[in-house]
């Protein structure tokens, strides 16, 4: 498998418990997408990729509970901690009209709707009522919802989002 097809589904937030499982928030509502036997690659916080066989998946409040084989106990599991889950995007189903991937997002120029510049789409925060884009621009960060009467347009090809800023009081 090609490295630039594999893309981040989710991000290990922690370890559970004493014998190496971990914590996951998955970028999509539909986390119910491993089942014991599955094969994902890790990428852990400095850039190492591994191979991982899932063990056992479990729901867990709002983020799931994943054992892989052979992290057997906390301090492994620790050890994983910040790392993202990836998969090969062929094994993605073709988003919906006017929905798009995460990864497709993340690096893209985003301007306002006449031309100016506002930043690179660094980093997208989920909140439940609806995402928020973090747009930076050397130091200067803005965020702003993921509504449609805030983004305007996304081309996936040109790798650019038109947006109106939100006024605030």
């Amino acid at each position: 498998m090609d490295d630039s097809n594999r893309i981040p589904i989710g991000k290990i937030v922690g370890p559970h418990g004493v014998a190496g499982a971990v914590k996951v928030f998955f970028y999509a509502p539909d986390n119910s997408r491993f089942s014991a036997g599955d094969h994902l690659f890790l990428q852990l916080p400095g850039g190492d990729l591994l191979g991982q066989t899932v063990k056992w998946v479990k729901p867990h409040n709002r983020r799931v509970l994943l054992a892989f084989s052979g992290i057997e106990n906390r301090d492994a599991a620790e050890a994983m901690k910040g790392a993202l889950l990836l998969i090969d995007r062929s094994q993605l189903p073709e988003p919906e009209e006017n929905t798009y991937y995460w990864s497709d997002l993340i690096g893209m120029r985003v301007t306002g709707r006449n031309g100016e510049y506002i930043g690179v789409l660094k980093e997208i925060i989920a909140t439940g009522a609806n995402d928020v884009y973090v747009i930076r621009n050397g130091e200067t960060e803005t965020l702003i919802p993921a509504i449609a009467s805030v983004v305007h347009q996304v081309d996936t090809i040109k790798n650019c989002m038109q947006v109106t800023l939100p006024e605030y009081a």
